[in-house]
């Protein structure tokens, strides 16, 4: 693999590792609210932290023929609030290694995964940002 390459992999190896603490993070968030609008916002944002996942693994096994294996989860939410505001700043986060990694894709299947989990951490930061306005 070029320097690039491995670069972009080392890249996406984290991405996955953070898509899979984040799904973990937003099933127990979901559970700290009985808010109905708050968990759909919530449900949507894990169910696209799996996809993100799962599309992320194929394109590292495409550029390396093996999966990510373990990633570890994380602690779960046991205060709503702080991890509503720990969420937006994540996805924030998030927003801006997918943009750094669009600009260096090392082939063209990888542009579609990384432009539509780029776009829907944005969504996602707009959803944390309406629930903590909220609170």
């Amino acid at each position: 693999m070029r320097k690039g390459a491995i670069l972009f992999a080392n890249q996406l190896k984290q991405a996955i590792e953070e898509e899979y603490k984040a799904y973990y993070f937003y099933r127990s968030m979901y559970e700290q609210t009985q808010d109905p609008l708050w968990r759909d916002f919530i449900q949507h944002i894990y169910e696209d932290e799996k996809s993100h996942y799962e599309m992320f693994q194929q394109l590292y096994y495409m550029m390396t023929g093996t999966f990510v294996q373990n990633p570890k989860k994380p602690v779960p939410c046991y205060n709503f609030k702080e991890c509503v505001k720990q969420s937006l700043i994540d996805e924030l986060e998030a927003v801006e290694m997918y943009k750094e990694m669009l600009l260096t894709i090392p082939f063209q299947q990888a542009y579609n995964p990384l432009f539509i989990a780029m776009h829907d951490e944005m969504e996602h930061a707009i959803r944390m940002s309406t629930i903590y306005n909220g609170l």
